[in-house]
Parts: structure tokens; C-alpha cells; sequence
């Protein structure tokens, strides 16, 4: 393996009283520059600033008002980055702030672009901190999509999907589908979505006997149900690292969803271990429920 994005979820970065889980970020930041040390190239894809500038403004709760999310964003990014700066360069470790919109991957130029920058990054040993950039952008936030959804192939090339009626189909609404689109267009080995939940389970985690479904072959409508809503901090949830592990799948890859408290999670996945739940379209003979 020489090539991974990993993308941490909110509810890693934050606490559930809605301060900082410092000592985890840490413990993750450190398995990163363990990793970068063994010569495999990592890509960060990092929520939480709304919600570190919900708890720098002192807001009892995540806004709903646009403007006031745009501007948690824009409080709570600089204070990300310095999270992970302070914590990267005590490991020697040089990072680069990168902020996407959708534009970013539907332009051919700034497409060609970012490709560019971040492998010029990862050739020069430096580990892109990547998220979408909320506080100019809104699309992510709010704005729908009116008639069709154009997507970059891995060739560099424009493909239009058309959208169905009603629907506000967006070409990423999260950091889970971000990470799922750099994966494949920054040619990664695997996708690592670290949250606070174990992985997929075969019924709601909440009943009792719920088990982990340790690997899935193919994404269906079975496996689609199975998933749950998050708890309202973050964007996404288990719906949305399906579908975003159905993008990783089509084009080939392996993903794993994983509790980010686990200890050694990182080293753990890439050893092979299973870890939470992995999907791979390799692994024929352990079949989707």
C-alpha cells in the first residue's frame, strides 16, 4: 500500500460536550506520521471546523441560518489547521491546508490543477489537510443543483449524469463523499472513514446483539438499509459513508469504516487487519447480506 486518504469525522475530532478530543486527535496525528515515515503518501480529509466555531462563539447548538454556519466555518478552520499544525510539527511533519468546493472537480482546469498540487505535496513528504470550503462556498451548505451533475472521470474527462426529478443531488454534500472523490482521482489505495462508530452493523446499533458486518463485497438496496442516521453534528452519517464507499468500489478500491477511538486503528487497517467493516470488490466469496 502506498497511497491512502483518511477522512475524520466530527465526532472524532469533538468531544460529545463539544470540546476538543485532543488526546484522540493526537493518537491519530501520530499513526499518520508513522505512516508517512514507512513512505506511504496520506491524504487528511478533516470535518469539524462548523463545529470547533460552534464552541469558540459559545453557541449551545449548531446553527441553522446559513450565513452563521459559514461563519463557524470560517472561525473554526483556522483554528482546525492550528490543531493540526501544532500537532504534525512536533512529529517533524510538514502539512499543507487545502479547501475544496465543487467547482474544484467539475472545472477542467482547476481540476488539472488540484491534481497537480497534491501530488506535488505528497512528492515533497507533505500531508494535505483537506475539507470542503464551506465559508465561500455554500452549494455544499444549501444550494441544490438544478438539472444534471457533471463529474470528472479518472481520465480528466467531463461526464454529465442526469438527475432525477425532486431530487437536490449534489456532486459531494460531505466529507465522506470528498474523500471518496479524491481517492479515486488521486489515485489512492484505500479510504479510511474514521467516525465513533464501530462500523456497519447488521440491524440498529442501539438493539441488542448488533454485530459488525466485518466485510461487504457489493453495496445493495439489503445493505443500504442497514444504515442509520448520525447525531446531528456532522453532515454525514452511515447512509452517506455507504454511498461513499459505493464510489470507492466502482473505481476499484478498498474502503474501511472504523472507529476512530480504537487503538492503532490506522497501523491496524493498513497491516490488513480487519478493523470495522471493509469493503472490497477482491474479497468475491464474502458477499453483501
Amino acid at each position: 500500500m502506498r497511497r491512502i486518504v483518511v477522512k475524520l469525522g466530527t465526532n472524532v475530532i469533538m468531544r460529545p460536550d463539544g470540546k476538543v478530543a485532543l488526546g484522540l486527535l493526537c493518537g491519530l496525528v501520530e499513526q499518520i506520521a508513522a505512516l508517512r515515515a514507512r513512505c506511504i503518501d496520506v491524504l487528511v480529509v478533516s470535518s469539524g471546523a462548523i463545529a470547533l466555531g460552534v464552541e469558540r462563539l459559545g453557541f449551545a447548538q449548531r446553527p441553522t441560518a446559513l450565513e452563521e454556519m459559514q461563519a463557524c466555518a470560517a472561525i473554526g478552520q483556522s483554528r482546525l489547521m492550528a490543531l493540526y499544525d501544532d500537532a504534525f510539527d512536533r512529529l517533524d511533519c510538514h502539512i499543507a491546508q487545502v479547501l475544496l468546493t465543487e467547482d474544484d472537480f467539475l472545472d477542467p482546469v482547476r481540476h488539472a490543477n488540484l491534481r497537480a498540487t497534491l501530488h506535488s505535496l505528497l512528492k515533497l513528504g507533505v500531508i494535505p489537510i483537506v475539507n470542503e470550503n464551506d465559508t465561500v462556498s455554500t452549494m455544499e451548505l444549501d444550494r441544490p443543483i438544478a438539472s444534471s451533475s457533471r463529474v470528472i472521470d479518472e481520465q480528466g474527462e467531463l461526464e454529465t449524469t442526469p438527475l432525477t426529478n425532486g431530487t437536490q443531488a449534489r456532486l459531494f454534500g460531505d466529507n465522506d463523499k470528498l474523500s471518496a472523490l479524491l481517492l479515486t482521482h488521486i489515485d489512492a489505495d484505500l479510504l479510511v472513514l474514521l467516525s465513533d462508530v464501530d462500523g456497519l452493523y447488521d440491524r440498529n446499533p442501539a438493539e441488542p446483539g448488533a454485530k459488525v458486518i466485518p466485510s461487504v463485497s457489493s453495496i445493495n438496496e439489503n445493505v443500504l438499509e442497514l444504515a442509520h442516521g448520525g447525531n446531528g453534528r456532522g453532515r454525514g452519517g452511515m447512509l452517506s459513508k455507504l454511498e461513499s464507499a459505493r464510489i470507492a468500489l466502482d473505481a476499484g478500491k478498498e474502503v474501511v469504516i472504523a472507529n476512530g477511538r480504537t487503538p492503532s486503528v490506522l497501523e491496524r487497517i493498513v497491516a490488513g487487519e480487519l478493523v470495522g467493516t471493509r469493503f472490497s470488490v477482491a474479497r468475491s466469496a464474502e458477499v453483501a447480506p
